[in-house]
């Protein structure tokens, strides 16, 4: 089977921040003002859109990848 989005993503990032043992501490920002916990995706591509941010990694935030992927479960992204 093959899995992805949401249903993928949203499970691992829970997990990431109940392995840190303080998610209920965590408000909405917080990984975006600590966004160097993350490993940031910066090539590839998911289709066409309007916004090529929306549809090719980069630098930063970006539709596919958003953040990027979580540099494991740490203390200091789930603070």
């Amino acid at each position: 089977m093959v899995f992805g989005g949401t249903s993928v993503s949203a499970p691992i990032i829970g997990g990431v921040y109940a392995l840190a043992g303080n998610a209920g501490s965590v408000d909405n920002n917080y990984p975006y003002t600590h966004s160097t916990n993350f490993f940031d995706v910066t090539s590839g591509s998911n289709g066409t859109f309007p916004t090529t941010q929306w549809c090719h990694a980069r630098v930063g935030w970006d539709g596919p990848t958003g953040l990027g992927t979580p540099n494991g479960a740490c203390k200091e992204l789930c603070v």
